[in-house]
């Protein structure tokens, strides 16, 4: 592998792409290309490091090894069989393979995944009498397949396990929302640690541990153990250190404050139990409050949050959105507010109008990330007094 020139796909989720192309851009990624839940870019070997510990919106990272045509399945094992496997790997060294296939040739991604399990195996065996192990959970070296039509593609996974998984998760909520979906949505809302930050439905609390994280600039995979390019053959552990230290020495002083309100007490356990772990006591406050009752207590304040659907908790929705919007007109004036929700008509009894609007997907489920900017009074108000001045 050329370690200068790498090209590399990042995969994202749906709606999130131009803010990770902007991340990968500040990190130094080259050529970088914006496609569908996806970035592709160019970078050194650091960079592949420098992305996979940095990165807040990416999800996977992967790095393309082979790619050819195949119009049936003896082509396409064939093909695999051929490639030099000891290049990327050791007979000693485990493995899995990930795949997803868009052919009307190779319709069962399953089939196709044990066909290249088969080849690479096979390989293996012809040269060195032995076979590497398969190993779902946890392998040395973890290949990704895409099939698209007739074009095969493979690709190593640079990161192993998803990056969402940032190791401070200790307790699920009902519907904890996904820390690259949670992080993505901050960047989205403009959230950059100045000034203080509410999540006043804050559950498990992945948005007040995300909003901690982007305020004191701690790269996202600071909890990490493994890497899966740790395992790779030209893997450089004295420039990963160097990396990893350099990123430390960017943490930030925060001044601000990050709060969090639920109603459920344990919710806010778990949200206490994550918080620990994230080693963010000093930084989160969360408090038992009903969101309804409360009033503005921060100024300035940029309010991000994941309001319960109704699949997680039984709410009469109109109800409680009507409650939210009241609360926002009442008790949160000269506010910047955004909130998830997949139930876009309960949406409309918040009595305002979104400013903004971004399709977002949480789970399978298509959402609307939505902007609510609160004036006292109202801003023809605002307009008349303007033209007094």
């Amino acid at each position: 592998m050329n370690t200068e020139n790498i090209k590399i796909q990042i995969k994202t989720f749906f709606g999130l792409e131009q803010i990770l192309a902007e991340e990968i851009k500040k990190l130094g990624g080259r050529e970088v290309e914006v496609k569908n839940r996806a970035v592709n870019c160019e970078g050194d070997l650091g960079f592949l490091y420098k992305i996979n510990y940095s990165s807040r919106t990416a999800l996977k990272i992967l790095v393309p090894i082979h790619e050819f045509k195949a119009f049936n399945q003896h082509q396409f094992y064939d093909r695999l069989f051929k490639f030099n496997w000891e290049e990327f790997m050791d007979v000693d060294q485990s493995f899995a393979i990930d795949s997803t296939v868009n052919s009307e040739t190779f319709k069962h991604s399953q089939f196709v995944t044990l066909k290249m399990k088969d080849a690479i195996v096979d390989y293996f065996q012809e040269k060195f009498k032995r076979r590497p192990n398969v190993e779902p959970k946890s392998p040395d070296i973890k290949f990704h397949l895409h099939i698209d039509r007739e074009l095969v593609t493979i690709s190593l996974d640079s990161s192993g396990d998803p990056l969402f998984k940032r190791g401070y998760r200790k307790e699920q909520g009902e519907a904890p929302i996904n820390e690259v979906l949670a992080s993505g949505m901050l960047q989205l809302a403009g959230w950059d640690g100045k000034g203080n930050f509410l999540d006043p439905m804050c559950g498990s609390g992945t948005l007040l541990i995300e909003a901690a994280m982007i305020a004191l600039d701690l790269p996202a995979q600071i909890f990490r153990k493994r890497f899966a390019f740790q395992n790779w053959k030209n893997y450089d552990a004295d420039l990963f250190s160097k990396i990893k230290e350099v990123r430390i020495g960017r943490i930030k002083e925060f001044t601000g404050k990050i709060v969090g309100y639920d109603i459920d007490a344990r919710m806010l356990n778990a949200a206490r139990t994550n918080i620990e772990a994230a080693e963010m006591e000093d930084v989160i406050e969360v408090k038992k409050q009903d969101f309804f009752e409360s009033k503005k207590e921060l100024f300035p304040l940029l309010m991000v949050f994941n309001p319960p659907y109704d699949e997680r908790i039984s709410i009469n929705d109109d109800d409680f959105y009507k409650k939210i919007g009241d609360t926002f007109k009442t008790s949160y004036p000269n506010t910047l507010a955004w909130l998830i929700s997949s139930d876009l008509e309960a949406v409309k009894k918040i009595g305002l109008r979104p400013s903004r609007k971004i399709k977002l997907f949480n789970g399978k489920l298509e959402t609307r990330f939505l902007q609510y900017e609160m004036y006292e009074g109202t801003k023809k108000v605002h307009k008349l007094e303007g033209k007094q001045d």
